[in-house]
């Protein structure tokens, strides 16, 4: 099933779409979700621009999108209702609350009559629920709250009602508000009344035949819990540090949609997590980098905007050659955008958006959960290779969850870190010297060495190091012995991640579609439907952008076809025809929007059955 809940962003959409998710994780269902914010801050009450929606994909089987079109839609008013019409298919249930549907209303998002009366919905099954009145009603017994008090509790009387439509509990929903208003004991109560009032319309009125039920979907034995993908890169930044024996140092200035990882991280300083919001992205870059030069792991977190603000410091961090992870939550551009919608268009800023030849790798996560093992990489090469790590993320990850099955502590990868303790060389007399450019022959990386080691006192900045000794130095042979030493210990990182694997049931598909970052599971849902027509397709997906994994060029050379769907205008299709001279076709989105799995499908068949010499 997909449930979208739509209104105004004073409706509470997102929290009443959380509680629901809470419930179904709850009954062990699969389920995957798209919260959809609007782009300003507060935009008018019940205009479509201030429209607020939470779709939830939730099944007894394993989900791999929040789904192409809700089978129900809850629309709060008539700002919401036509924002998302469009997206309910014909004979798909619609639950309105009829007493925001006033003239007043109605005019503000230009319909000239209700559509409720006009015939125009006649194609769906709509359900006319006096959401406000009817919550208001519930709560007249709470004589010291405001009538305007007892509005904001009509969306957990929607939670009530769909709760029972769907057989959900609502005892997590029932925790989470004593937890929430537990001071306050009046909104508490009348939040539960809300949430009982709406179970009972649904369980006595007539209007729906009956509750439906969705079992728990087949999952591996463990202990699982709902997750954002911020939440779990949070997580995973943590249990890295943790692993490596290292204190995180999170400098970030809070910008959408990475916020939430500033303030996930800033809750856990039981775990000696020390986070700093500072007064620009400049200067939050700056304290990450000071924190590695320091012994700490450095972290910084961001969006596109903030990326480019970073680009140099992240530059200095290269050149230094010490630990510092950039996490970029992208999202819709350029300059300020699309600030709450989701996009992948960072990547080519992330691989080149420096001056100078400054290369460092790129990791990124695939979904949600994912989020936590990639942020454990982006620490593991962090700090194995002593380099700047960029973790691209984005909106639809960010703020989507799905279920995360908890991982044991101790079969996380040991991460632990060797600070240099001696000397490590001679100087012209023979006497014993620091070399901080004396590279580990396997790894390139250069000693770290923490400030105030008696003896290992030696000098940083930004200006061009002498090789080995890390003295200041013009000479051009030595700058461009440094720039391919950088080059190639991030090429080297490519032999300690596994190789690319194409996903090809047949073993004879004739189309591989290439994927990275949150493209996996649209793609994966996409190649599934065709596969059951009798289509073959193959799949492969990327979470290493740089280097990029072992065998890339093999697997890309075994296939006539290759597509590659990206939400920027074809930036992924671009590296790849230039590393590997293959015949890769862009299929790029730049919506604000997730791909569907529907027009996924129909970009892979229009590949599928077009002329292979067509474009050459």
């Amino acid at each position: 099933m997909v449930i979208r809940f739509a209104g105004d962003s004073g409706d509470g959409m997102q929290l009443t779409g959380d509680r629901f998710t809470a419930e179904s994780a709850g009954l062990g269902n699969d389920l995957a979700t798209l919260p959809n914010f609007p782009a300003e801050i507060r935009a008018p009450q019940g205009t479509l621009p201030g429209v607020s929606s939470f779709q939830l994909h939730f099944a007894d089987h394993d989900v791999l999108t929040p789904g192409d079109a809700p089978d129900v839609l809850v629309a709060m008013n008539p700002a919401a209702l036509k924002a998302n019409l469009a997206d309910v298919p014909r004979g798909a249930s619609i639950i309105v609350d009829t007493d925001e549907f006033s003239k007043r209303n109605l005019a503000k998002v230009g319909y000239a009559a209700s559509p409720l009366d006009d015939g125009s919905l006649d194609s769906w099954a709509v359900h006319q629920v006096p959401l406000t009145s009817l919550t208001i009603e519930a709560l007249a017994d709470f004589a010291t709250l405001t009538r305007k008090d007892k509005e904001r509790a009509k969306n957990m009387f929607a939670l009530g009602l769909l709760s029972w439509m769907y057989s959900r509990p609502t005892t997590s929903t029932r925790a989470f508000l004593t937890s929430k208003f537990g001071a306050k004991p009046d909104i508490l109560g009348a939040n539960l009344a809300a949430l009982d009032a709406g179970w009972n319309y649904g369980e006595t009125t007539e209007s729906f035949a009956s509750a439906f039920e969705v079992g728990p979907a087949p999952m591996a034995a463990g202990t699982y819990r709902n997750v954002t993908g911020n939440t779990a890169l949070a997580y995973g930044l943590v249990a890295g540090a943790h692993r490596a024996r290292l204190r995180l140092v999170l400098g970030s200035y809070p910008i959408t949609p990475a916020s939430d990882i500033l303030h996930t991280l800033s809750g856990l300083k039981r775990f000696g997590i020390m986070t700093m919001q500072a007064e620009d992205e400049i200067a939050g870059v700056g304290i990450a980098l000071g924190a590695s030069f320091g012994g700490a792991l450095g972290v910084t977190s961001t969006s596109g905007p903030g990326l480019a603000l970073k680009a140099e410091t992240i530059g200095l961090a290269v050149s230094l050659e010490l630990p510092l992870i950039i996490v970029d939550v992208q999202r819709g551009g350029p300059s300020t955008g699309l600030p709450t919608k989701t996009e992948q268009a960072d990547l080519l800023q992330a691989m080149y958006g420096r001056n100078g030849e400054a290369p460092l790798p790129v990791v990124a996560p695939r979904s949600p959960a994912d989020c936590f093992d990639s942020a454990l990489e982006a620490v593991r090469i962090a700090t194995t290779y002593r380099t700047p790590v960029v973790l691209l993320s984005d909106g639809y990850l960010a703020n989507g969850s799905e279920p995360w099955r908890l991982p044991e502590i101790a079969t996380l990868p040991d991460l632990s870190v060797e600070f240099a303790h001696e000397r490590n060389g001679t100087d012209a007399k023979g006497a014993p010297v620091f070399h901080p450019y004396l590279r580990d022959p396997e790894t390139l990386a250069r000693p770290w060495a923490i400030p105030g080691t008696p003896g290992l006192e030696h000098r940083i900045g930004g200006i061009e190091k002498a090789d080995i000794t890390g003295a200041i130095n013009y000479e051009p042979d030595n700058h461009e012995r440094m720039t391919q030493l950088r080059q190639r210990k991030v090429d080297g990182i490519a032999a300690t991640i596994p190789p690319l694997a194409a996903d090809d049931p047949t073993g004879d598909a004739d189309l591989l579609v290439l994927g990275w970052g949150s493209t996996y599971g649209p793609i994966s849902a996409a190649a599934r439907e065709l596969r059951t027509q009798g289509r073959k397709v193959a799949t492969a997906h990327l979470g290493h952008l740089n280097p990029l994994p072992p065998e890339t060029g093999e697997v890309l050379r075994r296939y006539r076809r290759i597509l590659i769907p990206e939400m920027n205008g074809g930036q992924l299709a671009l590296l790849i025809r230039a590393a590997y001279l293959v015949d890769a076709r862009s299929y790029a989105r730049v919506r604000g929007l997730p791909f569907t799995t529907a027009e996924l499908v129909e970009a892979m068949t229009a590949a599928l059955d077009a002329d292979p010499q067509e474009g050459r």
